[in-house]
C-alpha cells in the first residue's frame, strides 16, 4: 500500500467521452493540496472514453478497462480493490457530484469521527416525476425496513474509511444499499449535504425500469441484515404456521367427512394440501440455509463476528 496517498476517489464511467476532460479538470482543481490517486473504471463502453482518460489523464490517474458491461456495482467494486488511499470516495462519472465537495466530506469524517460520510444532494438537479418523486418513496421505504436513516440513498458520492470500503461485499446491483451494508460491519455512518449539477453531456443510464430491482435488492438486503447467520429463524416460523394451517383445516375436514358429508368439491381441500406442503418447503428451505450458512463461514474461516478493538491490561512490574 502507498501509504502516501490519502484519498482514493474510485468513478465508475460508462459512455462518458464528452465528461472526461471536464471531470480530470475538476477532481485535480478540488483535491490539488491533497495526496490523491483517480481510479476511473470503464465498464465497458461503446464510446471513446477510454480514449479520452488515456488522453487526458495525469500521473495520479488508474484507468481499469473492464473486458464488458458488468454494471455499477461491479465497476465500483472493482475500483475499490485497486485504491490504495487512506480514505476511498465514490462518485458519477457524469459531473453531476461536485468532487469540491470531497475535502468537506474529509474533515467531517477525520474531526466527528465517522467511517463513513454519504452526500445528500440539497438542490437535486433531476426530473421531478421520472427520478425524485420514485427517489423519494425508495429512500422513505429503505429507511423504515433497514432502520438505516440516510436521506438520499441514490447519491454516489460517499466518502469511507478504507478498512470499511474494502469489506462491503457488494455484489449485484447492490450499490444503492452501500449505507446498509456498511451497518451491517458495524460503521458509523453520517449524511451531510452535497452540491448536484445538471447533466451537461450524454444521457443517463437511470430509468423506472430499475424498480422492480431496488424492490429485488431490498428483499436481499434485509436478509442479509437480520437473517444470514440464522436463516431458520425467517423460514422456520413461516413454514410452521403453514403447517398449522394446514393441519387445522385438513382436521376440519376430517370431521365434515366423517359426518357423512363430501367434501370432494370443496375449495377447502385445495388449500390445505397447499399449506401442507408449503409449510414442508419451508421448513426444508430454511434447513438447507443454515447447511449454506455454515459452509460460507466455515468453508472460508470466516468468524460470524468482527473484533473492532483489542485492549490489554497493564503488566505488573
Amino acid at each position: 500500500m502507498d501509504k502516501d496517498i490519502e484519498i482514493s476517489v474510485v468513478v465508475p464511467i460508462y459512455n462518458e467521452e464528452d465528461n472526461i476532460q471536464p471531470l480530470l479538470e475538476k477532481v485535480n482543481e478540488a483535491l490539488v493540496r491533497r495526496s490523491f490517486e483517480l481510479i476511473l473504471v470503464d465498464d465497458g463502453s461503446r464510446d471513446k472514453t477510454p480514449e479520452r482518460v488515456i488522453q487526458f489523464g495525469g500521473p495520479e490517474v488508474k484507468l481499469l478497462v473492464l473486458n464488458r458491461n458488468y454494471g455499477q456495482t461491479t465497476a465500483m467494486t472493482a475500483g475499490i480493490d485497486a485504491a490504495v488511499g487512506k480514505y476511498i470516495v465514490t462518485m458519477d462519472g457524469d459531473l453531476q457530484n461536485d468532487p469540491s465537495d470531497i475535502v468537506a466530506m474529509v474533515e467531517k469524517l477525520e474531526k466527528e469521527g465517522w467511517d463513513v460520510v454519504a452526500g445528500r444532494r440539497a438542490n437535486r438537479k433531476d426530473g421531478m416525476f421520472l427520478r425524485k418523486i420514485p427517489s423519494k418513496i425508495a429512500n422513505a421505504m429503505i429507511r423504515k425496513l433497514t432502520g438505516v436513516h440516510i436521506h438520499d440513498y441514490g447519491c454516489t458520492l460517499k466518502l469511507f474509511k478504507r478498512e470499511v470500503a474494502k469489506n462491503l461485499g457488494m455484489y449485484g446491483q447492490l450499490h444503492r444499499f452501500i449505507p446498509v451494508l456498511a451497518n451491517i460491519h458495524g460503521a458509523k455512518i453520517t449524511e451531510m449535504d452535497v452540491k448536484h449539477h445538471p447533466r451537461i453531456h450524454g444521457t443517463s443510464k437511470y430509468g423506472l425500469n430499475r424498480t422492480l430491482k431496488v424492490v429485488s435488492d431490498l428483499a436481499l438486503i434485509l436478509f442479509l441484515q437480520k437473517y444470514l447467520q440464522r436463516p431458520i429463524h425467517l423460514f422456520g416460523p413461516v413454514g410452521f404456521l403453514c403447517l398449522a394451517l394446514g393441519l387445522g383445516t385438513s382436521g376440519y375436514l376430517l370431521v365434515v367427512k366423517l359426518l357423512g358429508n363430501d367434501i370432494g368439491g370443496r375449495p377447502l381441500i385445495n388449500l390445505s394440501m397447499i399449506l401442507l406442503l408449503g409449510g414442508i418447503q419451508l421448513l426444508s428451505m430454511g434447513l438447507v440455509a443454515e447447511m449454506l450458512t455454515r459452509t460460507y463461514f466455515e468453508s472460508q474461516n470466516k468468524t460470524t463476528y468482527v473484533v473492532k478493538e483489542t485492549h490489554l491490561g497493564k503488566q505488573q512490574a
